[in-house]
């Protein structure tokens, strides 16, 4: 079925195409494949598509479905479609012709619209029927932003009205998740054009949000039996050169920056540092597995067409993880940190994940095949004993290792890729980095490499949308919020927040002179978890009246039993 709805999606796809160049004539066609979630087309044109366009357009669609037009395949010879799409000017079809091996290409044909393609696609046009077009971008030809831009317009299909319903609501219900939207709304985080694109500035709120996480992160490790760095933010070019970054990764890296005759890099990794710690000692196998942790920010350079809020951007912090271990305790260490990240995930409320194991890549690798072997070996058989299902990855392995991703579902089914567990065979070489076996000679550990969140960035991301910004009691940054009713009650709250911050509360006061229903409806909009009303009953028993988020009326109780709830809710991770 998954096949079928992306032939569908493809076919929806020309079909658009010829509404485009109906509507548009002289419209240049590039490219239009089917997506995870639907299709797009690329087009030449000067004037940009608007939001009517669109509309437009999918009525011609519609129009021309009715038709009920066969898709069919001919085989032509490359030569002459070449010089077809030479006349007619259709220079990025002949860029795409000229790119295909042998000597024919196949031509699929529906009504007037001809297109380039190698298919499959439906039976004809009459099948496609319920669709949505979504949005325009701008998006480089072949992806190259020395080359021409085009304009992508986006799409959907489906077989039933109800699977298009069904994905429609979810990305409206998407659109009011937005962490984007909900950063500026709960006022967590911006990014400022003149500090720089991709380079996020935490507010007050969000500050706290990512000191909750972090010391939850280093308590967890510290119990897990790992060791926390802390590692400087540039580093002589030579570091990279010994790692292989520069060699490799130099378009992803900020410029050098000259220091004292010497050229510097911010760093876009911190495993090598963890490296060179590793070496200012020698190490026995018995203090090995080596662990360590590091919150550790780095820096790459990414386009500024693919920088997205808090999930792409240019400066972030790792939940950065490396282990030092002998081969024979490779798959005994897996398995401990698989679950490490399993455990770490559940803390943050998600339950449900895909697994994948990515193997070795077919061309580009390092490392002997039978290490290769070995290591998929050794991950797959930790994966079998996690008892989760899993799947294979084919050459989606990293050049350096085979590896474990884990990918969650939030709560309206999207799939986030978080946790990674990568084995590495290329920096023990290059670093040159060993223990003393039990022989006493020299032995070549492995290394694994883990995060568990990712980044804090694109998590906190997550997570906002996870839960639609509604975040629970014990990661808040606010958990409650005292609203006095009239200035009278301003001392009494005032001695009210006094003990819920001497009780480790992180507690608002609200003592604007406003009326309470527009200080209730101000603060609910903030996603607090608690609103505590206090008016002339509460001060004379000495009580708060409590509601909860969701305009829940938990009624009126005293101070320490609303801090009894909220230290529970904060124990069992609420």
């Amino acid at each position: 079925m998954e096949k079928d709805l992306q032939t569908l999606r493809h076919s929806t796809s020309h079909l658009m195409a010829a509404a485009v160049l109906e509507l548009f004539p002289g419209t240049k066609v590039a490219i239009g494949p089917s997506i995870e979630d639907g299709f797009y087309y690329d087009f030449d044109r000067k004037e940009p598509f608007t939001v009517d366009d669109l509309a437009k357009i999918e009525e011609k669609m519609h129009e021309l479905a009715k038709k009920d037009d066969p898709f069919i395949c001919t085989t032509v010879n490359k030569a002459d479609a070449i010089k077809l799409f030479e006349e007619k000017g259709e220079k990025y079809k002949k860029e795409l012709a000229e790119a295909i091996e042998g000597d024919t290409v196949t031509f699929y044909q529906s009504g007037q619209f001809t297109d380039l393609c190698r298919g499959p696609h439906i039976k004809s046009t009459g099948e496609i029927k319920y669709f949505k077009l979504l949005s325009v971008a701008g998006a480089y030809w072949r992806g190259d932003s020395d080359r021409e831009q085009l304009q992508r317009i986006y799409g959907t299909a489906f077989y039933t009205k109800k699977d298009l319903d069904e994905y429609l609501n979810k990305l409206e219900e998407a659109a009011k998740r937005d962490h984007r939207k909900l950063g500026k709304e709960l006022d967590l985080f911006s990014i400022n054009d003149a500090v720089g694109g991709g380079l996020v500035l935490w507010h007050p709120k969000g500050a706290m949000l990512r000191n909750i996480i972090e010391t939850e992160w280093k308590q967890f490790h510290l119990d897990n039996g790992y060791d926390l760095l802390c590692t400087p933010h540039i580093a002589s070019e030579e570091l990279y050169a010994i790692s292989g970054h520069l060699q490799t990764y130099s378009e992803n890296m900020y410029a050098p920056m000259e220091i004292e005759g010497k050229p510097y890099r911010v760093k876009p990794m911190n495993c090598p540092m963890h490296l060179m710690i590793y070496k200012t000692k020698l190490h026995s196998y018995r203090e090995l597995p080596i662990r360590y942790g590091e919150l550790g920010t780095v820096y790459r350079f990414e386009k500024s067409g693919v920088l997205h809020g808090l999930m792409r951007v240019r400066g972030f912090t790792q939940d950065d993880g490396h282990v030092i271990v002998q081969p024979e305790l490779l798959e005994e260490e897996i398995l401990t940190v698989f679950k490490m990240a399993i455990d770490c995930l559940k803390m943050f409320g998600f339950n449900e994940y895909k697994i994948y194991l990515a193997t070795r890549p077919e061309k580009k690798y390092v490392g002997e095949i039978e290490k290769w072997n070995d290591a998929e070996k050794s991950l797959e058989n930790a994966l079998k004993k996690t008892g989760y299902d899993y799947e294979i990855d084919a050459g989606g392995g990293a050049f350096y290792g085979p590896k474990i991703d884990i990918k969650i579902k939030d709560a309206i089914g999207r799939l986030w890729q978080c946790s990674t567990i990568q084995f590495d065979f290329n920096l023990p070489e290059r670093f040159d980095i060993y223990y003393i076996d039990k022989e006493g000679k020299k032995a070549r550990p492995y290394m694994v490499h883990r995060a568990l969140m990712g980044s804090f960035e694109r998590f906190i991301g997550v997570l906002l949308e996870h839960y639609a910004g509604a975040l629970p009691v014990w990661l808040s940054p606010v958990q409650a919020a005292v609203l006095n009713i009239a200035p009278e009650q301003e001392q009494y709250c005032k001695d009210v927040v006094k003990k819920l911050k001497e009780a480790g509360i992180r507690v608002n006061f609200d003592d604007r002179n406003e009326k309470i229903g527009h200080k209730i409806r101000e603060n609910a909009m903030q996603k607090i978890p608690y609103l505590l009303v206090v008016g002339g009953k509460e001060v004379e028993s000495g009580a708060v009246a409590v509601r909860a988020r969701g305009n829940k009326d938990l009624g009126s109780m005293p101070v320490e039993k609303f801090i009894e709830l909220v230290k529970n809710d904060v124990k069992e991770k609420k």
